[in-house]
């Protein structure tokens, strides 16, 4: 009998690598990558490696012609609008901030999936959803240079957050219909094409062989241990265990990235942050009891 790899491992060692993601790209954004072009090239080299691992698990990427236009959306808010503000958030703000920041995602979530009609929020949802605002704010006042500092940045982390609230809602039905790897296959091949043509001027103005070896080393890193093997873990964990038990450990991820900002970029945190990070987490722990989150297994 074949020895598989628990899935509450391959939920932890993605969640430690998706928080990580964070330190790099901040090291990457300031030491000679251009946002875009780090963020074009990468994703249109995972979109191929994806679509290869896809291809030969289930030996077809074929979807439905009804399904193109929701798919396309979904490429275009969680792949092209995501990336952008995504980069330009860490470049403008701190890794720690950017972190905190994505506490709120499944605030968003669920209210993206309340403007839809596709569940009604009760009192206890609306009041965390204000609580985890409440918390963005206290890390925005107690960011460096006050919020002026980072306003850019939060506010782009914010876009970022719901991009991504909207890409996941949108996935919800085509899960009906295929498997989270050919849908995601599929829009990060969508999300690819928009992204590298945005970034044409910086991908020709790039100073390629200016980039030091542990810039390239941080491209890779997000290549293959935040895109590729990341994508193929979670979704092999959530086949097994369902997206329920999945969403605990993802909910460790920003408070994990910020950790790894203030120990390996030596990233500072004021006391206000700090209580923000507090106050974020209490929020989403307030959604959490409300309900159990919809799974997908």
């Amino acid at each position: 009998m074949r020895h598989r790899i628990p899935a509450d491992l391959l939920l932890l060692a993605t969640v430690l690598f998706w928080s990580f993601n964070f330190t790099v790209v901040k090291y990457a954004l300031t030491h000679g990558w251009e946002p875009l072009s780090y963020s074009s090239v990468r994703f249109a080299i995972g979109a191929v490696l994806f679509s290869a691992v896809t291809y030969g698990r289930e030996k077809t990427l074929r979807v439905e012609r009804r399904h193109l236009w929701l798919l396309l959306l979904a490429a275009a808010l969680g792949i092209f609008l995501n990336q952008v503000s995504f980069s330009y958030s860490v470049r403008l703000a701190t890794a720690a901030t950017v972190a905190l920041v994505f506490g709120t995602l499944p605030i968003f979530v669920a209210l993206v999936s309340q403007f839809l009609g596709l569940e009604r929020l009760r009192l206890r949802h609306w009041i965390a959803a204000a609580i985890s605002f409440l918390g963005v704010a206290f890390v925005a006042a107690g960011s460096s240079g006050g919020i002026s500092g980072e306003l850019g940045g939060i506010l782009l982390a914010l876009v970022a957050c719901v991009t991504w609230a909207g890409y996941s809602v949108a996935m919800m039905p085509l899960m009906r219909r295929y498997s989270p790897y050919r849908i995601s296959a599929f829009v990060l091949v969508a999300g690819a094409v928009p992204l590298l043509v945005t970034a044409a001027k910086q991908l020709v103005d790039q100073d390629w062989a200016g980039l030091s070896g542990l810039a390239w080393a941080a491209f890779v890193y997000s290549l293959f241990f935040s895109l590729v093997f990341t994508n193929v873990m979670w979704f092999t964990a959530i086949d097994r265990v369902g997206a329920a038990r999945a969403s605990l450990y993802a909910n460790l991820q920003p408070f994990l990235g910020a950790f790894f900002a203030l120990v390996v970029l030596s990233e500072e945190m004021g006391p206000l942050q700090i209580a923000g990070g507090f106050v974020i987490g209490a929020g989403i722990l307030l959604a959490r009891g409300g309900r159990p989150p919809p799974t997908i297994d």
